[in-house]
């Protein structure tokens, strides 16, 4: 398990949050990344879902829940909230894996997934809440960088093309087999705090996924931006 803090319970719960964060598992891939006697696993990874620490998907699986997220930048944090009420709904539109990222504020070189939508059923790019991503790679990161004035892995001509068109999309950049296309969500003030990503295998959503869902997901962005402005 690693350095623990003495507190037996609650050293458990951390090993199953991180086990659930490497990728979503059942009870029994549970017990087997964790080392934990199949009742203890399943205790702590039901209370750790009472408390939305933890969700559990239709088949079963948990993965980390919202509530890592809204610990992290803010239980009343009005992006959050409002990506609870968008994020679903552009996952039903387009069937693919939504994620919301912002950049994380004490290194410039990394995003962190503040939330997610996942279908239901079929192959899925599985991004759990609260994992940090490189800034190097991925339609996410050049979004969030294409706004910003901190340096860049992307070269010039690339960010002002996303500025151009107000999204930006990659094939197998962050991961071999995905693509994904993202777009801008500003503050009240025109400032771009996250982007929102729409993902999935190149197989289905294609080479040049902006085509498809650019447009979808520009609106998406707009309705997160509203319900940002209403709660300010």
């Amino acid at each position: 398990m690693g350095q623990g803090s003495g507190i037996g319970v609650l050293d458990k719960a951390v090993v199953v949050l991180r086990a659930t964060a490497a990728a979503p598992c059942t009870l029994g891939e549970l017990c087997e990344r964790t080392g934990l006697p199949r009742a203890t696993a399943h205790r702590l990874a039901v209370g750790l879902e009472a408390h939305r620490l933890l969700v559990r998907e239709p088949d079963g699986r948990w993965r980390p829940g919202p509530a890592l997220g809204e610990l992290a930048h803010g239980h009343g944090d009005p992006l959050l909230t409002a990506a609870e009420d968008v994020l679903p709904g552009l996952r039903d539109l387009t069937g693919e894996s939504i994620q919301l990222y912002r950049r994380d504020g004490s290194d410039p070189t990394v995003r962190v997934c503040v939330a997610a939508a996942e279908p239901a059923s079929g192959l899925r790019d599985t991004v759990p809440v609260g994992v940090r991503v490189s800034m190097a790679a991925g339609s996410g990161a050049k979004v969030l960088a294409a706004w910003s004035s901190e340096p860049s892995a992307f070269a010039d001509r690339v960010l002002e093309e996303v500025r151009r068109r107000g999204w930006a999309q990659s094939v197998a950049e962050r991961e071999a087999g995905v693509a994904s296309v993202s777009a801008p969500v500003r503050a009240a003030d025109g400032a771009v705090v996250a982007a929102v990503s729409v993902s999935g295998p190149v197989d289905r959503i294609g080479r040049r996924p902006g085509a498809r869902w650019a447009e979808p997901l520009l609106a998406a962005a707009r309705r997160l931006e509203s319900r940002i402005g209403e709660a300010g």
